[in-house]
C-alpha cells in the first residue's frame, strides 16, 4: 500500500468534516430513521467531539490511498484474500461478512460506492478464496479478532468505516471490544449479532408464527439431534423464506463459483440453522460493551429481519448517539434484496460524518 500527501480536495475535506460535526452538535434535537431515535444535544456533542477528535488526530494526517487489486494478507492461521476497488479519496470502508463460514462476494454490491472512498472485502480464513487450515482450534472468535487487526494494520490506512453484517457484526463488536476505536472512524453494524442469547429470543418469537406443522418437525429433529436430515432442512426453510432471503436478489452478483463458503466453520461456530445456536458462539454476547463505543454508530436491519427491528433498537440505545435504519419490505439480505437503499444508507451516513453532505 502506497502513502499520498495531503491534497486541496484532501483539506478541505477534513474542514467539511469539523464544521459538519459541530454544525450536527448544534441541533436541540436530531431525529433519525428508525424507533427511538430522537438524540438529545449532550449526546450528539459527545459523537461530534469523538468524531472530530479523530479528525485531528488521524483523519487530518495523509491518508493512504489503498490501491485497487487482490491480493492476500498473512493472518494467524494462515493467508487470507482481500479485494480494493474504488478510487475516491474519502475514508476506506471495510466490510466484514457473515457466517461464519461465509464470503465477501456480496459485498460486490458495495461497488458503486468506490467513486467516494476505496471499498475493502476479504474472505475470512477457512473460506472462498482464503486459506482453508483443517485445525479447528482456530475458529474461535478471538482469532478472528486477531486477524482482522492484522488486515487492517497491512492495509495502511489511518482510519477505516468497519461494516459487519450479521457474524461480521459479531466480529466488529468483539473487535471493538477487544482492540478499541484507535483504526476507526466509525461502525456499521448490520442485521449484528451481537447477543446469542438474545438472537435466540427472537428466533423462539419468530418461528411461534411459522405453520404449526413446521413447527413441530423443527421440534422433532433438534430434540433427536437430526438436524441434517431432509425434513429438517425442508422446514427450516420456511423460516429462511420469511426472515433471511424474503424474495430474489435486485441486482447481479459476482459468480463467485470458485470461492465456496465453508459449512464446517458455520457448524463449529454457531450450529446446523441461523435459530439452532449449538457451537462456541452460544454464549456470545458484546452488548456490554456498547456504552463504552466512542465514535459514530449506525445500525441497519430489515422489516422482516431474523435480527428484529425491536432487538436492534435496544442495541442503537445502548450505544451512544447511535443511529438507526429500518429497511422496509426486506430480511436479512438487505444489500441484496434492496441494494440502491442499503447503499444510500450508508452513504449518508458516511457523507454526515466526513462532512460531505449536499447542503
Amino acid at each position: 500500500m502506497s502513502g499520498s500527501p495531503h491534497s486541496a480536495r484532501a483539506l478541505s475535506a477534513v474542514r467539511r468534516r469539523q464544521d459538519s460535526c459541530l454544525r450536527y452538535a448544534s441541533l436541540r434535537d436530531i431525529v433519525y430513521n428508525g424507533p427511538h431515535t430522537a438524540l438529545k444535544t449532550d449526546v450528539m456533542q459527545k459523537t461530534a467531539v469523538a468524531s472530530l477528535l479523530a479528525i485531528l488526530g488521524g483523519l487530518a494526517a495523509a491518508e493512504p490511498v489503498i490501491d485497487p487489486g487482490e491480493g492476500f494478507i498473512e493472518v494467524p492461521g494462515g493467508p487470507v484474500w482481500y479485494k480494493a476497488v474504488g478510487t475516491g479519496d474519502g475514508i476506506p470502508l471495510v466490510a466484514l461478512h457473515g457466517g461464519p463460514g461465509g464470503t465477501s462476494c456480496g459485498y460486490t454490491l458495495l461497488e458503486p460506492l468506490g467513486d467516494q472512498r476505496p471499498i475493502v472485502r476479504y474472505d475470512q480464513l477457512g473460506t472462498g478464496r482464503s486459506g482453508r487450515p483443517a485445525d479447528r482450534s482456530l475458529w474461535e472468535t478471538a482469532r478472528f479478532v486477531a486477524a482482522l487487526d492484522v488486515v487492517l494494520e497491512q492495509l495502511g490506512a489511518d482510519k477505516y468505516h468497519l461494516l459487519g453484517h450479521s457474524w461480521g457484526g459479531a466480529l466488529a463488536g468483539a473487535y471493538v471490544a477487544e482492540k478499541g476505536t484507535s483504526r476507526l472512524a466509525s461502525v456499521v453494524f448490520s442485521s449484528p449479532l451481537l447477543s446469542t442469547p438474545m438472537w435466540i429470543a427472537d428466533a423462539n418469537l419468530l418461528r411461534e408464527d411459522l405453520p404449526e406443522e413446521v413447527q413441530a418437525t423443527l421440534r422433532k429433529h433438534e430434540e433427536a439431534g437430526t438436524t441434517d436430515s431432509e425434513e429438517y432442512q425442508a422446514a427450516s426453510m420456511v423460516f429462511y423464506e420469511r426472515h433471511v432471503y424474503r424474495g430474489e436478489p435486485a441486482e447481479t452478483m459476482e459468480d463467485c463459483g470458485d470461492a465456496p463458503w465453508n459449512p464446517l466453520i458455520y457448524n463449529h461456530m454457531w450450529g446446523p440453522t441461523e435459530f439452532h445456536a449449538t457451537g462456541n458462539l452460544a454464549d456470545f454476547d458484546v452488548t456490554d460493551s456498547l456504552g463504552d463505543i466512542d465514535i459514530p454508530v449506525l445500525y441497519i436491519t430489515g422489516e422482516f429481519d431474523e435480527a428484529r427491528p425491536q432487538t436492534v433498537a435496544k442495541f442503537q440505545q445502548m450505544t451512544p448517539g447511535a443511529q438507526f435504519v429500518v429497511i422496509k419490505g426486506v430480511a436479512h439480505a438487505s444489500l441484496s434484496r434492496a441494494p440502491d437503499t442499503y447503499r444510500r444508507t450508508i452513504e449518508k451516513f458516511f457523507d454526515w460524518l466526513e462532512g460531505t453532505a449536499d447542503e
